[in-house]
């Protein structure tokens, strides 16, 4: 399974916060890009995906939203803020993921939280940094978990906790995440 974490220091973390301009509710526009990035191809849905969402701002945080690709998960290209919006509406404000619709779970979790579980897991986390190693020099097995910053990147506390994490880059520029999702999708899907 290919899992991604995307973290957003500032994404709102209640429903009633996301309003229709998504760029003032914590820059939700770009948490619906990397959404579909992560899930869909041309024309269908891609298949044994895991995405989890770290959402930092306010007023509830953190939030730690679950998405799986799955027959009867409910996401379309079209509604993607609706489906947050409902999930953050149905959040409760303590760990244990609860599911609200088919492949789509939330919970209260930090950042710190999934990733020490990912790695006691023994899932191979991987952090996408200008300064680490190419891609394309690794030998990928299609089951690695990606750590992604939004656009203003991580914290100084939080880049500190990641220090001890392996990192690599896509290629010589910095892409927005949802480009950087797209390149790791294609790299990965060129190998298997």
């Amino acid at each position: 399974m290919r899992e991604f974490i995307y973290y957003s220091k500032n994404a709102v973390t209640s429903g009633n916060l996301i309003k229709d301009d998504l760029m003032k509710a914590g820059r939700m526009d770009i948490v619906c890009n990397v959404i579909i990035s992560t899930f869909f191809t041309s024309n269908e849905m891609r298949e044994d995906i895991k995405l989890h969402l770290i959402f930092d701002g306010p007023p509830n945080n953190p939030r730690h939203i679950v998405l799986e690709s799955n027959k009867e998960m409910p996401i379309s290209k079209k509604d993607v803020s609706g489906l947050i919006k409902r999930l953050l509406y149905k959040a409760k404000d303590e760990e244990g993921l609860i599911e609200i619709f088919p492949g789509g779970s939330i919970e209260k979790k930090s950042f710190e939280k999934l990733i020490k579980e990912l790695d006691k897991e023994g899932k191979n986390v991987l952090l996408l940094d200008s300064k680490g190693d190419d891609i394309r020099n690794l030998n990928l097995k299609g089951s690695e978990v990606f750590i992604i910053g939004d656009h203003e990147g991580f914290p100084n506390e939080k880049k500190k906790f990641l220090n001890s994490i392996d990192k690599i880059k896509v290629g010589p520029k910095v892409l927005f995440a949802s480009q950087v999702i797209s390149i790791i999708h294609n790299e990965i899907d060129r190998n298997f």
